[in-house]
């Protein structure tokens, strides 16, 4: 393992440093600094002053409150009373008082002060008659101890300097220590907090290259133009070419932005500067603009060298009221950035790189060719970038032969980077509480289960009746998918109940990865979805809330099918509706008139209509099927593709799909329980409860791993339980 060495910049730079230094030129003063600046003795005194005053105030309060109720005075013939009844123990006799101290039998006090203490209390009085006088009177008790004071200046002296001086010079040390901690060079009451907190990464130190980064070649490429610079800038310079300002990485969460950032700095061997764009946001108003201001030089300190802002949306939102600008402290901070970015010299080698998943709301200013020349997009990987992630995260995890990452890949279409890690983390977790040392192709499947629809709820008891329920609804979107042309064989079907909330699913696996869908294949998908319910109203004359997410996932289809992909009759190629956040997922917002839009719901509602009762001919007309269908499932619980495809087909009486041959699977993608076609049946599946390999094509958001993820996904299609909790 490498070790990482991290500073914070905040810690760099002199404890004298003058504030001006801070804040660059002259007439850019900071906070702290007036019309003459800063002045140190002025500082050294005003620090002493304070320190001496807190002294004082510390220990008069401490004095009063140890001893001020411990000793008292008394007039002088309370003195010969306490003498004459046997109550004083010893005499002191001063120049001016004399100090009585009684029997401690007969005056302990419970004056409670510091950690519980008894204290005794002891009396002083004037002196009234001279020495000689007060002598022959006490010589008179010879049980009272008689002293006699002796001056010593030097008690004094000792006094003076341990009760005041030494308070005094500790406090000021610790006072001047804490301000200079937190100033690091700026006045008192300035409490510096604009320094600049990004980390920095010494060469080699991110421990990460281009080899650990899979599945976006495209933006590796670009990246690596930039790293070739940084080597032989020479080559570049020769023809008058010059180094791109900055790079920005837009894309999904999970997409790999960090990773690609940190490659670079690995592979160019130089100092990596990493901060979020929230370290530049503080309570404080300037706060943001200095920190920028410092890290700047600091980078030009230290190039060539690389600056990494993540999440640059923080500071660079745009300042248009439309997306939430106005925000003083944050405008302050981005014209802080703009001027520093137009300011500092290519030639030097720093390289500016920031990530952002929200590219539409950063300031157009920010985005500029002279600032940000590049615009990298980190999309979802495709077919062959899924299988290269697998295999880099897969290379340290033990695996035995019958693991096949291809198969993987295609089975979870639209799947980032994080996800496809996470799935590889969970398989080898499942290996190991199988009592297994390798990991299996089941466990990697179970895995894209597990994330999808969480695990098997196995103490979650149904009733008869919703067993049969549950069994009708997920065999009517098995069977609908497979009495249609367009659609996915059927990988599994199961009535146990997930943590995730489905009480049960059917998996698809798609037989090659597509990124286009006809309007054919989404009207099948349709279909598909509402067969669920469809078979709810044939088999029981009733239905339930299990058909809330179908519905759902049908609606959210027709909905873009009407405004965003030209495909209703009524409305034709208008686009009434546009994508907002497409790397956060965010849905479709109308672009119409509020007439338009109840004629949209109607079309919408329409087209519903026509797909539910288009299921419910199908399986109106296969019920003997759909019963036998059903029974094996509610005995077996969970079948899978093929067991359902071999009943299928022997109620159907087609044959069995001859083996493909070793050339035809090098040809095309693997089929899984494909059959040929027979009077408009094609026997297999559709879009329907888990829709493990969707596409990222036209219906995106409504893959299980599109870009319209929630805090808890749901397959598309699942029998759902979300209006019975």
């Amino acid at each position: 393992m490498k070790h990482k060495n991290t500073f914070d910049l905040g810690d760099l730079g002199n404890f004298g440093k003058d504030s001006s230094d801070e804040s660059g030129s002259g007439a850019n003063k900071g906070p702290g600094s007036g019309p003459g600046g800063n002045n140190p003795k002025k500082q050294s005194i005003m620090l002493f002053l304070v320190a001496a005053l807190v002294t004082l105030v510390l220990v008069s309060s401490i004095t009063r409150m140890l001893g001020g109720q411990t000793v008292q005075e008394i007039p002088y013939n309370e003195f010969i009373r306490m003498l004459e009844d046997g109550e004083i123990e010893s005499v002191v006799i001063g120049s001016d008082r004399v100090s009585i101290t009684p029997i401690s039998s007969q005056n302990l006090q419970d004056n409670m002060y510091g950690y519980g203490r008894l204290a005794q209390t002891t009396y002083y009085t004037g002196k009234v008659e001279d020495d000689d006088t007060i002598t022959a009177r006490l010589l008179e008790y010879p049980r009272v101890e008689i002293k006699g004071q002796v001056a010593d200046n030097s008690q004094w002296i000792l006094s003076i300097v341990f009760n005041f001086i030494l308070p005094v010079l500790l406090m000021w040390a610790l006072i001047s220590f804490v301000f200079r901690r937190m100033n690091k060079g700026g006045g008192p009451f300035n409490f510096n907090v604009g320094k600049s907190n990004a980390k920095v990464y010494v060469q080699k130190e991110t421990g990460i290259t281009f080899d650990d980064v899979a599945g976006e070649d495209e933006a590796k490429e670009s990246l690596q133009e930039v790293v070739d610079f940084l080597h032989n800038p020479g080559r570049y310079a020769k023809i008058g070419a010059k180094l791109p300002k900055g790079a920005l990485l837009v894309g999904s969460p999970g997409t790999g932005k960090t990773l690609l950032a940190k490659a670079v700095a690995g592979e160019a061997h130089v100092p990596f500067f990493s901060l979020s764009g929230s370290d530049f946001i503080e309570m404080y108003v300037g706060v943001g603009a200095s920190r920028v201001r410092d890290l700047f030089k600091e980078a030009g300190k230290n190039a060539p060298c690389i600056i990494f802002i993540d999440e640059i949306d923080a500071i660079g939102r745009s300042r248009d009221n439309k997306y939430g600008g106005g925000h003083e402290e944050r405008e302050q901070t981005l014209n802080q950035l703009l001027s520093e970015m137009d300011g500092f010299d290519t030639s030097k080698g720093v390289l500016i790189l920031a990530a952002t998943n929200r590219p539409e709301i950063l300031d157009k200013a920010l985005l500029r060719p002279g600032r940000f020349d590049r615009r990298i997009i980190v999309d979802k990987p495709d077919l062959r970038g899924r299988v290269d992630i697998l295999k880099v995260h897969a290379k340290d995890v033990a695996m035995d032969e019958t693991v096949d990452l291809d198969e993987i890949a295609l089975a979870t279409s639209g799947a980032v980077g994080a996800d496809l890690a996470n799935m590889i983390n969970e398989a080898a977790i499942n290996a190991v509480q199988r009592g297994r040392d390798y990991v299996c192709q089941k466990d990697l499947f179970d895995a894209v289960e597990q994330v999808l629809v969480g695990k098997e709820k196995k103490d979650r008891i149904m009733s008869k009746k919703e067993r049969e329920i549950v069994s009708y609804h997920e065999v009517g979107h098995a069977l609908v998918s497979a009495l249609q042309k367009n659609s996915e064989p059927v990988q599994k079907i199961t009535i146990i109940p997930r943590t995730m909330g489905a009480l049960g699913y059917v998996m698809h696996m798609p037989d090659e990865e597509k990124f286009l869908q006809t309007e054919a294949e989404l009207h099948d998908k349709l279909v598909s979805l509402l067969a669920g319910r469809a078979a709810e109203e044939l088999v029981f004359d009733t239905i339930t809330t299990g058909a809330a997410n179908d519905i759902e996932q049908a609606t959210n289809i027709v909905r873009n099918m009407v405004t965003r992909f030209g495909m209703s009759k009524k409305f034709g190629l208008m686009g009434l509706a546009t994508i907002e956040s497409e790397y956060l997922g965010g849905g479709a917002q109308l672009t119409c008139a509020d007439v338009t839009a109840a004629d949209v719901d109607s079309e919408i509602m329409e087209l519903m209509k026509t797909c539910y009762e288009e299921a419910k001919d199908l399986l109106s007309g296969n019920r003997e099927l759909m019963d036998e269908l059903a029974a094996h499932l509610i005995e077996k619980e969970t079948i899978s593709g093929k067991e359902f495809m071999k009943i299928y087909r022997e109620a159907k009486g087609l044959p069995e799909p001859e083996p493909a041959t070793t050339e035809d699977k090098a040809e095309s993608a693997p089929e899984q329980d494909a059959a040929p076609v027979a009077e408009e049946e094609v026997p297999r599946g559709s879009l329907v409860d888990v829709k493990i390999g969707d596409d990222d094509g036209p219906a995106a958001d409504d893959t299980p791993f599109g870009p319209k993820k929630k805090p808890a996904p749901a397959p598309v299609g699942r029998f759902s339980r979300r209006n019975l909790d």
